[in-house]
């Protein structure tokens, strides 16, 4: 989906690692929420009680996944996951 329709944009935004990582809150009129982020270039641990969607629009990342020891290369890809920690190169 390229476009969201018919939302309310949370101005403040959630600033994360000193401004490493931003995003802002998308609400939909069903009551469901989105976020919609930026990564600067830099090592990240996300620490989530629930899944997330995590999707990549451009650039690249190493992610670690909680249980698993190698770090794995991301681009370009939408999945579920449960974050854990994030390497943007």
């Amino acid at each position: 989906m390229d476009d969201f329709h018919e939302v309310t944009v949370v101005k403040k935004a959630n600033i994360f690692f000193h401004g490493g990582v931003t995003s802002r809150t998308l609400l939909f009129r069903d009551g469901s929420k989105k976020t919609l982020g930026i990564m600067q270039p830099g090592q990240y641990e996300f620490s989530t009680s629930d899944e997330e969607i995590m999707e990549i629009l451009s650039g690249e990342l190493d992610l670690l996944l909680p249980g698993e020891g190698t770090w794995k290369p991301v681009k370009g890809e939408s999945r579920s996951l449960f974050l854990h920690k994030l390497n943007s190169p």
